[in-house]
Order: structure tokens, then sequence, then C-alpha cells
């Protein structure tokens, strides 16, 4: 007598993405639990995965310094303490005025003296600090001074910098400009692929870098002072570098619709 066979049976597997990676066991009948088996992601759940699209942008900005600050020294000795004190107030009085006519605010301008016994003699000195937001005008000034003045009269060479609020203003550009390559960048790889660019889901500064003048103008920054005005300004010149990482949402192209 022979054995009736068996009739055949098919399998039939079907791919889907997984509800949740991180399970392990899903359940079954009763109790019972089988491992390796996880649930599938129902259709409205796998047409809601996000596609993103991960770029990096960088960016270097540079502005001059916004500051110039010198200092005009006027001095007298004189066997006589009047004297002494006469002469560096007559030629005080003439630096105030001259920079009052030239349109320069008081806070701008800080005087200090000095009075003391030399010997036999007495010695008055007086410093007027200056600070400039105009270069021009910090020229014309301190060549009509050097000019008019005599040799008792020195004037520092300029030292330019960069205040507190332009220094940020700085930062936060290159770092703004970062952003806006990287977008670029982001919007460009998606339309290659016939895609378009979402909103951003992940903005991270990854890196900064701030430098000032030239970074192989160590060498002339011993010399500084020698270089002339232009030179120094480029030597105080502020430089800035930003990195920033994105991740953007990336959507399917949108058709557009047929007007009637």
């Amino acid at each position: 007598m022979s054995l009736q066979q068996a009739p055949s049976s098919r399998v039939f597997v079907e791919l889907v993405p997984w509800a949740d990676r991180g399970q392990e066991n899903s359940l079954v009948s009763g109790r019972e639990t089988l491992p390796g088996i996880r649930r599938p992601l129902s259709s409205a759940q796998s047409q809601t995965t996000t596609r993103e699209v991960h770029v990096s942008g960088t960016a270097e900005v540079s502005a001059d310094p916004d500051r110039a600050q010198v200092a005009v020294r006027v001095s007298s000795t004189k066997a006589a303490a009047a004297e002494a004190k006469k002469s560096v107030y007559r030629r005080l009085d003439y630096i105030t005025q001259s920079l009052q006519q030239q349109g320069l605010q008081a806070e701008n301008v800080t005087v200090t003296k000095d009075f003391r016994r030399v010997e036999n003699a007495y010695h008055m000195e007086a410093e007027v600090c200056i600070t400039f937001t105009e270069f021009v005008k910090m020229q014309n000034i301190c060549n009509f001074l050097v000019e008019k003045l005599d040799r008792s009269v020195v004037i520092s060479p300029p030292q330019f910098y960069h205040t507190p609020g332009s220094v940020e203003n700085l930062r936060r550009k290159a770092c703004l400009v970062a952003v806006e390559n990287a977008w670029r960048k982001a919007q460009e790889v998606c339309n290659l692929v016939g895609q378009t660019i979402g909103k951003p889901l992940l903005i991270k500064e990854e890196e900064t870098k701030e430098w000032e003048g030239q970074i192989d103008d160590h060498q002339s920054s011993r010399l500084s002072s020698s270089l002339t005005v232009h030179q120094k300004i480029k030597s105080a010149t502020l430089h800035a570098v930003s990195k920033v990482f994105i991740t953007f949402e990336v959507k399917g192209k949108e058709k557009k619709k047929k007007h009637l």
C-alpha cells in the first residue's frame, strides 16, 4: 500500500520596515512569545518616514578695526614751578580747542597730568588720549598738531583695535554666512536628484576660529613701529571662520497643477 503524499505548500515573504527596531519579541497567541518576530509598520506609518540630507557649510569673514587711539604728550622742565605749569597748560589748551573745532566729542578725549620735582627743577607733563572712529580725521589732526606745535609735543603712533560689539557682530556674521552656504548646498543636492528641500531639523556650529592680521604677518608685527597706517590697519584686521552642520528634511518634487 503506497503512502499518500501530503499536498505541497508555498510560503510568501514580504519585507517591510519594522515599527520598533529595538523590540526583540512580539506577542503571538496566548502568552507565548517567539524571538526575532517584529511587528511591521502600517502603510500610513511607512509613508511618514522622514527623509533627510546632511550637509556642512563654512564661511570666513573679516572686519577692519573700528577704533584708533592716539596719545599726545606735552612736557616742560623749568626752574620755577609756575613757569613749568604755564608752558604745559598753554599748549594743552591749544590741543583741546583744536580737537573741539574738529568736532571730537568730550567723551573721546581723556587728559591726565603729572607734576614732580626733578633735581633742582620742576617737571610738568600732560597726556591727551584721543579715541577716533574716523581714521582720515585722525591723520588730519595728527598732521596739524605736528605742524603747529614744537618738539616738546610727542604724538604716539596710532593703535588700532576692535570694540567688543564689533567682534561679536563678526562672529555672528560668520555663523550666518556658513548656514546660508550649507542651505544652498543642500538645495542644489536636492534639485540634482529631483527632490525639494524642506525645513531644517538640526543646526549645529561645530567649529569657530579667529585671528588678527594675515597668518604670515608675524615677522612684520615685530617691526610695528615702521609700519604705515594702512599696514597697521591690515595687521589689526580681524578674521573669523565658522563651520556648521545642518540636517534638512527632504520632500518629493511638487507636481505643478494644470490650469484649465
